[in-house]
């Protein structure tokens, strides 16, 4: 039987990637960072698997990371999915957000050599790389793939740069099977709500539960109801409008359970490389929208949408659309949900689950 370690486990990538490698009949280790509140939502239903176990770690602490592979000596796989991860959140903690995010990598990186560790290894490298940068077709068509040049716009794109080339010198000079993921924007029902997908889908889902406790039809708001801030929906209740940033920002989004599959293939190989993961088309956060309420029962989404400046990145990431030929040729790798499957299974869950 195989035996992972996954740092970062407790979130979207990590509990998706630990059901993978449980079905699969792996051990698997998850390593999360102690918390004063509980952050085991997204692995609840693994806490009673006898193949599951989930360990305190913090990442950033050198001693912390060689406790875990001491106490881990028959580890296979490793997978770094770890990150400080929000963008926006990375201009306000630049020095948090490298911490984790860049010096995390680079802890286990030297500990596997340190200790001689021979499992293989994931990092998880980001789109956000890339930046403004892109290559065009011979059709005029913009991508980003393997070769494209990395222009970080954002203290936490430059931490994932860091990461990234750690891993592929680790690679070089110590001869580690470790490869990277660049994985573009990838989403799913256990999203945090701070990113712009869920935040979109999780306000549709409460707005409908909201009017439904106050007998109101979420469907038939007149305008005059409509205030700049709030939403009126009644004389006495009343709902906060949905507040968003760039909403013309181009995205390449998958679903986060097609991905995972991505990262555990790669360490399949005979030989470790990087990839990139993506399906290859983008979206705005305008269609992202124009979706997810049309497949709620909304006609027109812009009554309920404000835009705040607040809410615009100091710099911005215009475009991003992947090209995956080396994902789908050596990986045999392709996505199996479309961008409409993706945004209306989470519209469906944020609906459900909050109904």
């Amino acid at each position: 039987m195989n035996k992972a370690i996954i740092w970062g486990c407790t979130g979207q990538d990590g509990s998706h990637l630990a059901d993978l490698l449980l079905e699969k009949n792996y051990k698997v280790v998850g390593v999360s960072r102690r918390c004063s509140t509980d952050n085991t939502q997204n692995i609840k239903h693994l806490l009673s698997n006898s193949n599951f176990s989930l360990v305190d770690g913090d990442i950033t602490d050198p001693f912390s990371v060689m406790s875990i592979f001491t106490s881990n000596e028959d580890v296979d796989e490793v997978y770094n999915l770890a990150a400080q991860s929000h963008v926006s959140v990375s201009f306000k903690q630049p020095a948090l957000t490298w911490d984790i995010t860049g010096k995390g990598c680079l802890n286990i990186l030297q500990t596997m050599v340190d200790l001689n560790v021979s499992a293989r290894f994931y990092q998880a490298s980001s789109s956000e790389m890339f930046g403004s940068s892109y290559n065009v077709d011979n059709n005029g068509v913009k991508y980003q793939d393997e070769n494209t040049k990395f222009l970080p716009q954002s203290p936490y794109a430059i931490a994932k740069c860091a990461a990234h080339y750690m891993t592929r010198l680790f690679r070089e000079a110590h001869y580690l099977h470790a490869n990277c993921g660049i994985l573009f924007n990838h989403e799913g029902e256990r999203r945090g709500d701070k990113f712009v997908t869920r935040k979109i889908t999780k306000w549709i889902g409460q707005y409908i539960k909201f009017c439904r406790e106050h007998s109101l039809n979420p469907h038939k708001v007149s305008d005059s109801n409509i205030t700049n801030d709030i939403h009126f929906v009644g004389k006495k209740a009343s709902f906060q409008k949905l507040k968003l940033g760039n909403l013309e920002a181009y995205r390449d989004w998958g679903y986060s359970k097609d991905y995972c599959e991505a990262m555990w293939l790669m360490l399949q190989q005979e030989e470790p490389d990087d990839y990139v993961i993506c399906t290859g088309k983008t979206h705005t956060i305008r269609e992202f929208l124009d979706v997810a309420f049309n497949h709620a029962g909304f006609d027109d989404w812009s009554k309920f949408v404000i835009i705040d400046p607040d809410l615009y990145r100091p710099a911005e990431v215009d475009y991003l659309c992947g090209k995956n030929d080396k994902a789908r040729n050596k990986l045999k790798w392709t996505p199996k949900h479309s961008f409409d499957d993706l945004v209306k299974l989470m519209v469906d869950y944020d609906t459900n689950e909050i109904i």
